[in-house]
């Protein structure tokens, strides 16, 4: 009867020839690269969602101001 890996053994097995593999270390390059750029696009649309946020609360404001002193 043969006996069975354990579920570590393939786990780091698999580990060991996923670190040696060449060839598909530009397509995780690439990947990397693009989760970059998607991460510094959805940082700069929070902050700017930010400051457009404070732009038209300033806007009220005035307004509310500019309305009360009529």
């Amino acid at each position: 009867m043969t006996r069975r890996p354990s579920t570590a053994n393939r786990l780091g097995a698999f580990a060991r020839r996923l670190a040696h593999a060449r060839r598909g270390s530009s397509s995780v390059e690439y990947g990397f690269i693009l989760a970059f750029i998607v991460l510094v696009a959805f940082v700069a649309i929070v902050q700017l969602a930010d400051v457009t946020k404070r732009m038209w609360n300033d806007n009220s404001d005035r307004v509310i101001a500019a309305s009360s002193n009529g």
